[in-house]
């Protein structure tokens, strides 16, 4: 695999979205295209072809960004890991979602020497956020269209989803009624969220994490009419038919700056962040050489 992962360049692209960058959306055209600029040009310093999925949205082009690394033994079936780089309207999206495209980079980094038996993709979609979000103009909604449409045999999708907020304090950690029974009550781990259909995939790819990371992981497969289970672009994937699920710090159940101004660059734990990043692709990659 490539490089360690390091917290400062996590930091670094954290802080040309959501601090250079800013608010990034269609109403804010000339950011959302800087965003889709800066993630494509990462792609090609890391030594990957850029392709496109070009839409029009409001009089505004609109792009998912794709970059792939080809399965050797098993070219037809399919990792895909996803991000998306929009942020809500009145927020520079720090951690909504700069921190899942910072890992999607780094990941994409990390594998570039790998020659994995199944087909890596990496995707960065648009129009995540509201108004468009489960809207056909959602960008993973265009793109997961368009991948069963051709046919594409995705076994597990994967959207890295706020994932840069990490706590230790007693307290720090919130749920819906009753998960609290269960669940631990700091803030201290990464989330892997699954629809019931996707619950087998979910305990593979935990059981992956855990088998190469030591950071805490919780594992939870429900139904997506609980507040935040379906809110990223996983959701897209489940409607196609696909199996797939959210990795997640668990945003606003944690995060008090979710959707807000106060969603900037110096809120995240980098540290963490690496170390989630670090467990993700070495995830990534051992899923894409044995089960699913």
């Amino acid at each position: 695999m490539g490089g360690p992962i390091a917290s400062d360049t996590l930091r670094s692209h954290v802080r040309t979205l959501a601090g250079e960058i800013g608010e990034r959306n269609v109403f804010r055209p000339q950011a959302l295209q800087a965003a889709a600029d800066f993630i494509a040009r990462e792609w090609r310093d890391q030594g990957y072809r850029v392709t496109s999925q070009t839409y029009e949205l409001h009089g505004i082009p609109c792009a998912n960004l794709e970059v792939t690394r080809a399965g050797v033994r098993k070219p037809e079936e399919i990792i895909l890991v996803g991000a998306h780089y929009d942020t809500v309207i009145g927020s520079p999206g720090a951690n909504d979602n700069a921190s899942g495209v910072t890992a999607l980079l780094e990941m994409s980094r990390c594998l570039t020497g790998e020659e994995p038996e199944r087909t890596i993709r990496f995707v960065a979609f648009v129009n995540e956020e509201p108004p468009f979000f489960s809207t056909p103009q959602m960008g993973s909604d265009v793109y997961a269209r368009a991948a069963r449409s051709r046919g594409d045999d995705i076994r597990l999708m994967m959207s890295l989803e706020t994932i840069g907020y990490h706590r230790d304090e007693p307290g720090s950690q919130h749920y819906p009624p009753l998960f609290g029974l269960f669940y631990p009550d700091r803030g201290n781990f990464i989330a892997f969220i699954a629809n019931l259909r996707s619950r087998y995939l979910l305990r593979q790819v935990v059981q992956a994490f855990r088998a190469h990371s030591d950071f805490p992981v919780e594992g939870l497969a429900t139904v997506r009419l609980i507040p935040g289970v379906a809110w990223s672009d996983h959701l897209s994937f489940w409607r196609q038919g696909y199996r797939a699920l959210m990795v997640t710090d668990t945003a606003f159940y944690r995060y008090p700056h979710y959707h807000m101004a106060q969603d900037t660059p110096d809120k995240l734990t980098y540290d963490a962040l690496a170390r989630v990043t670090a467990g993700l692709s070495r995830t990534v990659a051992a899923l894409a050489a044995g089960p699913p």
